[in-house]
């Protein structure tokens, strides 16, 4: 089965005091890699929340986004500097004992006072929440599962497509390549009519033949070309991560086409290698998106 990398997945979990949603995204990644944007008091919960999606996705860059709306999250508190509020009060005191001055320094002033009384946000651990977390990730690393199945499905269907271009570029290679000696003696034949004046050394030309034949045999080639299209299918019909093993057989079947084109001395089939260069490159583009 062909999985893509790429897709978008969102789970929402809610009671009557909370709301939570989790929404888990993926592109394409040599490894593995999480990216989680949560509360802080859900940190803890990190790592569980990634062998959660484990069992859905095996490769890619994955970025998670916990949010949470509701009554009861946080807890406030005043915090009060009381180093400070003793300094203030004996800072009074001597004003009124040396200088007499009476402060009108009362507990209105003493609450808008931010050096002396701050509220702090204090976010507490809640079982619930955690739970509500969890159900909401297995929901969103599903709908991604699933958005990821389909686009891998197109992807299969477009590189099966392109196996076929592959295939029939290669049978007009192999029609060329049968017919590539005997075209090559039957010109140096010509050649050497008009150099010698129709005096044929059929010796010599039997000989270039040969050193031709040897130069331009893409027989192996053409074979370990047809192993790749075949290992390539099969491949693709597994049910495991197999964008690694693909990406290995387009850069071994480049490496074969590379040969023939470089051996092979007919302008057919300098063409057909062209345009196959250019189907491998569309299916290594398609292939660096699998899983």
């Amino acid at each position: 089965m062909v999985l893509s990398m790429t897709g978008y997945g969102r789970g929402r979990q809610q009671t009557q005091l909370f709301s939570v949603t989790v929404e888990i995204k993926s592109v394409n990644h040599r490894f593995c890699e999480y990216q989680m944007r949560m509360p802080k008091q859900l940190v803890k919960i990190e790592d569980q929340l990634k062998k959660i999606i484990g069992r859905y996705i095996q490769r890619g860059r994955v970025d998670v986004f916990v949010t949470i709306s509701g009554e009861g999250l946080v807890k406030r508190q005043l915090r009060v500097d009381w180093d400070l509020l003793d300094e203030y009060h004996r800072f009074l005191s001597r004003l009124r004992d040396k200088y007499g001055i009476e402060s009108g320094f009362g507990i209105r002033e003493l609450l808008n006072h931010e050096d002396l009384v701050t509220i702090e946000e204090i976010e507490e651990d809640n079982e619930e929440i955690i739970a509500l977390v969890m159900e909401a990730c297995r929901e969103a690393a599903g709908q991604l599962r699933l958005m990821r199945e389909k686009e891998g499905a197109q992807l299969q269907r477009d590189l099966e497509n392109h196996l076929q271009s592959l295939s029939k570029l290669l049978e007009t290679i192999k029609a060329h390549a049968a017919t590539l000696v005997h075209t090559y003696m039957l010109k140096l034949e010509k050649r050497m009519q008009e150099i010698t004046n129709g005096q044929l050394d059929e010796a010599r030309i039997v000989q270039e033949a040969a050193l031709f034949a040897e130069k331009s045999d893409i027989h192996e080639e053409i074979t370990r070309l047809e192993s790749h299209l075949l290992q390539f299918r099969e491949t693709l019909a597994l049910h495991e991560p197999i964008g690694r093993k693909l990406d290995f057989m387009i850069q071994e079947m480049n490496r074969e086409v590379n040969t023939i084109g470089s051996k092979a001395n007919a302008s057919a089939i300098s063409t057909a290698v062209v345009e196959l260069k250019s189907v491998l490159e569309k299916m290594r583009e398609q292939v660096q998106n699998i899983e």
